[in-house]
Parts: C-alpha cells; structure tokens; sequence
C-alpha cells in the first residue's frame, strides 16, 4: 500500500504542473530531474528526497512551506 503523503504530495505536483500548464517533461527539465522521475512522484512510485522537493517546488514557483501545507 502506497503511504498516503506520497500520494498527497503527488497529487498537489500534478495540480501545481496543470495550473502552470507544464509538462512532465517541461517541470522536469526546470527542475532538473529526469522526465520519467515526475510521472513516478505523481504517481507515488518515488519517495522523493528533500533536495528533489526543493528543485521541484522552485520549478513549480513554490515554496517549501506552500509545497507541504496540508500534507
């Protein structure tokens, strides 16, 4: 069973990526990861690390407190 803040925290990436109107493969260049990387945190495949959480909040022009809010 998939841990439930992965899949918050995946699902508030893919809204963020749709409101901004980015790609997976637009996100993940700006953010500097791999474009398959993306589709695997949206989908609570990864357990993302910190510093993988700052670059895709930066990309997603977010913070890191209004990345994790109501996780």
């Amino acid at each position: 069973m998939k841990k439930e803040i992965l899949i918050k925290f995946g699902n508030k990436v893919r809204e963020r990526r749709a409101e901004l109107g980015l790609s997976q493969e637009e996100l993940a260049s700006r953010a500097g990861v791999h474009r398959t990387y993306i589709g695997m945190i949206e989908r609570a495949e990864k357990n993302i690390t910190l510093g993988n959480i700052e670059k895709i909040g930066r990309a997603l022009k977010l913070n890191l407190d209004d990345l994790m809010q109501n996780l």
